[in-house]
């Protein structure tokens, strides 16, 4: 399903994985994330239906490695010839989808949390257990403004992964915050405001406080990678993540 969900940016949300598409005005296309193996041929088909061609994809921008995120970032290296951005501490897990750092035993999720089994099979039936790894990729600098279609600045926000980073649009008041911040917890089922569980998180505590950094934007629109964007603030949005915690 293709959304446009603030100025010139898209969403496209597949098995409860969202892409974001972010134009410019001279008709280039930012990728942020890349979903699962099976949304390749959709993202295709949603730079169509926007009026774009493979062609105006000038880069894409990776919030964190997990093989949610990953999982077409190989194809449009290789297919589109386009530079992938990432902070380095999460270029190993790029390279190795399935060597990440969790805190929880994830087998448990799905007997704990029902709501989670339907999340988790989509995912899998979408390619969730055959991610390809991807290598040469750039580094995110934190703080720093990418040199790609809607200027994104990098928001360093450790915890979910070593290296996650939210992409704050300033002039279009919107923060893509990844799995930093999510409105769906694909392992329970939550939905909401709130950092992921622990089945996929690697330091929930420091994903709490890297929060603070998210606030320090006071963007309006937060579009996660998981979950329907927030349209009341970053500051409520993090207050009710705050009020759920670590699970």
């Amino acid at each position: 399903m293709l959304t446009e969900v603030a100025d010139r940016v898209h969403r496209l949300e597949h098995a409860y994985v969202n892409v974001y598409l972010v134009a410019d005005d001279e008709g280039r296309v930012l990728v942020v994330d890349t979903g699962l193996p099976a949304t390749w041929d959709l993202l295709g088909h949603a730079l169509r239906e926007l009026g774009h061609r493979p062609s105006d994809v000038a880069a894409v921008v990776l919030t964190h490695a997990h093989f949610d995120h990953t999982g077409s970032a190989a194809k449009a290296q290789t297919r589109l010839d386009v530079p992938i951005w990432l902070h380095e501490d999460d270029f190993e897990i790029a390279a190795h989808p399935y060597r990440y750092a969790h805190e929880n035993v994830r087998a448990l999720y799905p007997l704990r949390y029902p709501a989670a089994v339907r999340i988790l099979a989509s995912m899998t039936a979408a390619g969730a257990l055959r991610v390809p790894g991807v290598r040469g990729l750039r580094h995110t600098e934190p703080g720093a403004t990418l040199p790609v279609p809607g200027s994104p600045r990098v928001v360093f926000s450790p915890g979910h992964t070593a290296g996650h980073c939210a992409l704050h649009l300033p002039e279009r008041d919107v923060l893509l915050t990844g799995d930093a911040l999510v409105t769906l917890d694909p392992y329970t089922g939550a939905r909401g405001p709130q950092i992921i569980a622990g089945a996929a998180t690697a330091d929930s505590a420091q994903a709490l406080a890297s929060l603070d950094r998210l606030v320090e934007t006071g963007a309006t629109t937060l579009l996660p990678g998981h979950g329907d964007p927030w349209t009341e603030g970053v500051e409520a949005a993090v207050e009710r993540a705050r009020a759920v915690g670590a699970h």
